[in-house]
């Protein structure tokens, strides 16, 4: 797996719209019970039991969507002392859940830092170039729409699932897509773990087009021991879409400039 870490592709505008999605997940991860202080995402029983309600009331849950029903019972956040020892506390809900409106708000959740620092460095580096190309409010209706195609085509093929899904991955991966389309020639500093981290200036085709096939095999439960954690399909699904969403864009869109003199996306100074 290789880990970008800038590309050569400048911009006309500053992206404020890739800047707030990425303060408005930082802010709601800060927020979210039972993570933000673990670099695992792990807690003891009683922030489990906070998290596991809280998801349940905001995070987008495959049965749900699927069956626009919300269960009549559901975790409470508290603790509780049975037969078999302590756990989680269920009961009738008191709030109102909108399956629709849970696909938004499930964008914006994240279980660890490490899923959390992963989603943002995609976005901040491809993200900017998008809204660039698109446009403030264009983009990101462009990146909800990714996030809701990811998200149903992922309850689609797991309809019966009651597993929460969270996280910003199904938006980004629309993101990613439509970089292939428009950019495919960028170039873009990777990261290659071979011994050492390796630095190398690769193609965005081959960047991207490389992290898309290995979601597809992961997708199809080969190759990883977490196929069921994490949500491949969605993945697939997102940059599908993002690919499709800007293909009319294409012809429209010439090659990036690739400034000279540029080291790891800074310029070089001559010495004097």
């Amino acid at each position: 797996m290789v880990i970008p870490v800038h590309d050569v592709n400048p911009i006309r505008r500053t992206p404020y719209v890739t800047y707030v999605l990425i303060a408005a997940n930082f802010l709601v991860f800060l927020r979210t019970p039972g993570v933000a202080g673990s670099v695992a995402g792990e807690s003891g029983l009683a922030q489990l039991c906070h998290l596991q309600a809280f998801l349940d009331q905001w995070a987008a849950v495959p049965r749900e969507l699927i069956h626009h029903q919300t269960p009549t019972i559901v975790p409470t956040g508290d603790v509780g002392v049975g037969p078999q020892g302590p756990g989680c506390l269920v009961g009738p809900p008191d709030y109102d859940k909108s399956p629709p409106l849970s696909v938004f708000t499930a964008m914006f959740l994240h279980g660890s830092w490490l899923h959390l620092l992963g989603n943002m460095l995609f976005l901040l580096i491809f993200g900017n170039n998008i809204e660039d190309r698109l446009g403030h409010l264009r983009y990101l209706l462009f990146y909800v729409a990714c996030g809701y195609a990811a998200a149903y085509g992922f309850a689609v093929v797991n309809a019966d699932s009651a597993d929460p899904l969270i996280g910003a991955s199904g938006a980004i991966a629309g993101v990613l897509g439509a970089y292939l389309v428009l950019y495919p020639k960028a170039r873009v500093w990777v990261l290659v773990p071979f011994l050492i981290f390796l630095p190398l200036r690769l193609p965005a085709w081959l960047v991207l087009g490389f992290w898309f096939a290995l979601q597809a095999v992961y997708s199809s439960g080969q190759g990883v021991s977490d196929a069921g954690t994490v949500a491949y399909v969605a993945h697939v699904v997102g940059f599908v879409a993002g690919m499709l969403i800007a293909w009319p864009l294409r012809p429209g869109t010439p090659p990036p400039p690739e400034p000279r003199g540029m080291l790891w996306g800074r310029r070089a100074h001559p010495r004097r």
